[in-house]
């Protein structure tokens, strides 16, 4: 699939088949994100692969609404050290932000669905994890083949008109 085709067919998916997804697929995902650009090209990120069906369904438990990371063949935490103040957490959130997107997108491109998620319980997080004091679960990526619909350029998505959403030199 293009760059282009991914962009278009990528979406949330929160339901998967149960069939294992390869190794180098999920290397290939996971260095997306080691690739992702950051501010100061601090790289403030640890990723977490975690493939266990009863840590994914722990998992699941640190955020209402994660329920799609029991179901996933694997899901990535993305962890990150605590931001000392509200300028660093913008920026972390913006890196880790590129970092996701890549990685679902690399996702999409090899037929991988994805559903992202933050966490809220990050003592349960923790626990799940093992990552040390001082940081914190941002992010969640599950991954796995979509149970219903494959991915697939979307020609009629859900989105705002182009016209109503860019503006050309002034508002």
């Amino acid at each position: 699939m293009e760059t282009w085709d991914a962009v278009r067919a990528r979406r949330d998916v929160r339901e998967f088949r149960d069939t294992p997804l390869h190794d180098a697929d999920l290397e290939r995902v996971l260095e997306a994100g080691r690739r992702a650009p950051s501010a100061g090209n601090l790289q403030p990120w640890d990723f977490v692969l975690v493939r266990d069906r009863d840590r994914l369904r722990a998992l699941s438990t640190v955020r209402q609404g994660a329920g799609h990371v029991a179901g996933a063949q694997a899901a990535v935490a993305l962890v990150a050290l605590v931001p000392a103040d509200d300028e660093q957490r913008s920026i972390l959130a913006f890196d880790l932000g590129q970092a996701t997107m890549l990685m679902a997108l690399v996702a999409a491109d090899l037929g991988i669905g994805t559903a992202h998620s933050a966490a809220q319980d990050q003592a349960a997080a923790q626990e799940v994890l093992g990552f040390p004091d001082g940081r914190f679960l941002a992010f969640m990526l599950s991954l796995g083949h979509p149970a219903g619909r494959p991915l697939a350029v979307i020609t009629r998505p859900d989105r705002r008109a182009y016209a109503d959403v860019v503006h050309l030199e002034r508002w």
